[in-house]
């Protein structure tokens, strides 16, 4: 492997906020409900860690900062705006430098928007889920959808990039259902969409819910596929076409910070429960941290790195990490590539199999998932990966 072989996805710095104010039932992410929170306590470790990460990194350009969660949105803008003036006297910046950061449709938190944006914010995406009211309160969200309309009117006036999700394949929800809701998103949207499948997680109160049988409605495989079809169809339609699997912009308009990831870049991960891959000394490790905010403050405070032990990642698991990533991707992966981390081509028998179904495209060396592969990609995955 190239020692800088990073640079092919740039790098980006992911900072983790924990909090939200109320625990969604699908949710599976890492985050916690609090009734108080000690900004300043958070202010003081979050710059302890940049500055730590900043020694390990020196010199890099860093293209993105993305603030997730939990909900970043219930962060004081000054603190946001301290982390980002560290951040800037930390490390060299891109021209374009992007910074993202979530938030949900609460006027509380809408009142903020324009803080964020003096901080330094310049993209912000938004947890909308539904435009359903009925849908939105059994997906356990505080807002309707008078509530994240106005919120989006509000964001629009303070970021020029603004995105947000949506959850399909809910309950009682039929294919024309999600047309129409997805036709009444796309004229709201203003560059970018998420859209994901519900999906059924352990250790979530809907995973609860339906081990025991008390989860009715969901969709059908095939309904569910079908919702997915319709996605791309009306979103290709309206000018937002997949640039990944379940995010569509309009050409330019792409998420920066994720492509870091699907390009296979380095990122660090700052906060409980963060995830990150980054080259030292030739070597790419994957790095994490405690999932328990208190825990990984004590572990800042007391030992000065949040971060657990860093795992050396193979040449086989780089390669694979790449070949995952890569190929939720419409432009896919570089063929070459993967045989310069692997030290071999994929395999030709294999790849043939896939071309002669439609399951993917090869041309140039830039393999790609056909709209058809993408949708059962994880079985196109599973044919490719060595071994």
């Amino acid at each position: 492997m190239s020692a800088d072989d990073w640079q092919n996805g740039g790098f980006g710095l992911y900072l983790h906020w924990p909090f939200c104010q109320a625990k969604c039932p699908y949710c599976d992410f890492n985050s916690h409900v609090a009734a108080e929170i000690d900004q300043s306590r958070w202010k003081s470790a979050y710059l302890s860690e940049i500055h730590r990460v900043g020694k390990l990194t020196k010199g890099r350009v860093l293209n993105t900062v993305f603030f997730g969660g939990g909900t970043p949105s219930l962060m004081d803008p000054a603190l946001v705006a301290a982390i980002l003036e560290e951040i800037h006297k930390t490390w060299p910046t891109s021209n374009a430098l992007e910074v993202t950061l979530e938030a949900n449709p609460t006027s509380v938190e809408a009142g903020k928007f324009q803080g964020f944006r003096q901080a330094g914010v310049n993209r912000l995406s938004m947890g909308v889920q539904s435009l359903n009211d009925d849908d939105l309160r059994r997906l356990g969200r505080m807002h309707n959808v008078q509530e994240a309309i106005q919120a989006f009117d509000i964001a629009k006036k303070n970021f020029d990039r603004v995105s947000f999700d949506l959850i399909y394949a809910r309950q009682d929800q039929t294919v024309e259902n999600w047309r129409a809701e997805l036709k009444e998103a796309l004229s709201m949207a203003v560059d970018h969409l998420s859209m994901y499948q519900l999906t059924i997680e352990s250790g979530t109160a809907f995973g609860d819910r339906y081990a025991r049988g008390k989860l009715g409605g969901l969709p059908d495989d095939d309904s569910a596929s079908e919702m997915y079809f319709v996605t791309q169809e009306e979103c290709e339609k309206a000018g937002m076409p997949a640039y990944e699997v379940s995010n569509h912009a309009e050409i330019g308009s792409e998420s920066r910070h994720n492509l870091i990831y699907w390009r296979y870049g380095d990122y660090a991960g700052i906060g409980p429960g963060a995830h990150g891959r980054l080259t030292m000394n030739g070597q790419r490790y994957a790095t994490d941290t405690p999932l328990s905010p208190e825990k990984w403050l004590q572990r800042v405070e007391n030992h000065g790195s949040g971060d657990n032990p860093h795992t050396a990642l193979s040449i086989s698991e780089q390669a694979v990490e790449f070949l995952l990533m890569g190929l939720r991707l419409a432009e896919g992966i570089d063929t070459n590539r993967f045989e310069r981390l692997s030290g071999a081509p994929l395999d030709a028998e294999k790849l043939d199999s896939l071309l002669e179904i439609g399951m993917i495209s090869l041309e140039n060396h830039r393999l790609r998932a056909t709209s058809q592969g993408r949708a059962v990609l994880n079985a196109v995955l599973r044919e490719l990966i060595p071994g």
